[in-house]
């Protein structure tokens, strides 16, 4: 006989009335079997674990659902709905086959939903967090128009563009990183190991130390506090920057402006944000979402405040009955060639097609930038470690100067 597990549930009753409750199962399909025999419609379901089977969760690698796990769901679904597969058959199978943590469960809340009756974006919707606006919307018009597997196939290959574009920035910021790391390291270990040496030798011949040296001797006679508290104030700080991005966006706005024009990164950063501005429009005019809508939801996916702007007076632009190439001439942020491309596109009846062409254009764009970038940040960080190690090197020999010429001068 299979054990039975206790779960936890969440129901809606004949009276519109919400019911929570326990409930033994061998699983949960068989849970929400026995609770729609009672009448009831299972809103959500889970597993009772006690604490020491509870999974550990480290706040940040708690299994956060990336765009390639969510292309990789979005193909793998487009697939199986093609096949004639019924949507919650399709889930069940999806639920078992994902090994993310955050997925999985949605996925299972999503399968619970639809099988109380819920549209599937309207059950995905309430997952924000694990299903992007952008796949929901794409989604709801696949449902809509009767072609949700092409829907999905357009969503997992606009995610996996996305995927790849990021992994080229992150792959052009990685030697930077790494070097400052390195460099950050390093530093801490010539103030806890070698300075200590050098202080001690210093005290023992005596005479006043340079003020360089002074400096780098402080430093490592409080390093076992300094650090751990500079550590702490860099994460509170980033802590706040964050929070102050999310509630208000004049400073949202003021910052992003800044990041555009940054003298390294600040193009970078804007063909990267013309880019996924392109492939998202585009990806959702395709699929017959309306022009408003389209431009509201990339509005809010973009990740950048400028562009969400530009969105937003597209919008004001189409519902004047002008074009939503109008107003791009008005922002710097897109190149006259993108508001030409647009336009032409607009007069062809091949809007998306056009945008499309134009999220490749930008791709290529950011390999070459991404590429330069590298090149360029390569000499610079070597310079950069060589000045601070040597720097401190110099400080820590300077006071050999004035004792050799203390030496001549006994002599």
């Amino acid at each position: 006989m299979p054990l039975t597990k206790e779960f936890t549930y969440e129901t809606v009753g004949a009276g519109g009335k919400r019911e929570k409750g326990k409930i033994e199962a061998t699983n949960e399909t068989a849970a929400a079997v026995q609770l729609r025999a009672q009448g009831l419609v299972p809103l959500s379901i889970s597993a009772n674990t006690s604490v020491l089977q509870k999974e550990l969760k480290i706040p940040g690698f708690s299994g956060r659902t990336t765009l390639k796990d969510l292309s990789v769901f979005s193909r793998q679904f487009a697939t199986m709905s093609a096949a004639g597969m019924s949507l919650l058959r399709t889930l069940a199978v999806m639920e078992d086959q994902t090994e993310k943590a955050s997925l999985k469960k949605a996925i299972g809340d999503v399968r619970l939903d639809v099988e109380g009756g819920m549209p599937l974006s309207a059950a995905m919707a309430r997952h924000d967090r694990v299903f992007p606006t952008l796949m929901v919307a794409m989604v709801k018009s696949g449902e809509t128009g009767g072609f949700l597997d092409d829907a999905l196939e357009r969503i997992a290959g606009s995610f996996e563009k996305d995927a790849a574009l990021r992994g080229k920035i992150k792959s052009a910021l990685t030697y930077p990183v790494m070097v400052l790391a390195f460099s950050v390291v390093m530093i801490a270990a010539v103030l806890i190991f070698i300075v200590p040496i050098f202080e001690k030798m210093f005290r023992d011949l005596g005479g006043k130390l340079p003020l360089p040296t002074q400096i780098i001797v402080s430093a490592s006679s409080t390093i076992a506090w300094s650090g751990p508290l500079t550590a702490a104030v860099v994460i509170v700080l980033v802590t706040i920057f964050k929070s102050q991005l999310r509630r208000r966006p004049k400073f949202r706005l003021f910052v992003d402006k800044v990041k555009l024009k940054l003298p390294v990164f600040g193009p970078l950063f804007t063909k990267i944000a013309i880019s996924r501005f392109s492939r998202n429009l585009g990806t959702l005019l395709s699929v017959g979402i309306p022009v408003m809508q389209a431009l509201s939801v990339v509005g809010a996916t973009t990740g950048n405040a400028v562009v969400a702007g530009v969105a937003e007076d597209m919008q004001l632009s189409v519902r004047e009955g002008r074009t939503m190439s109008a107003p791009l001439s008005k922002h710097p942020v897109f190149p006259r060639m993108v508001a030409q491309m647009m336009e032409v596109g607009e007069e062809s009846g091949q809007i998306s097609q056009m945008l499309g062409k134009i999220a490749d254009f930008y791709d290529r764009e950011v390999d070459d930038a991404a590429e330069a970038l590298t090149a360029a940040l390569e000499p610079i960080m070597v310079l950069f470690m060589g000045a601070l190690i040597g720097g401190m090197v110099v400080c820590l020999y300077l006071p050999m100067f004035s004792v050799y010429q203390n030496i001549q001068g006994v002599e």
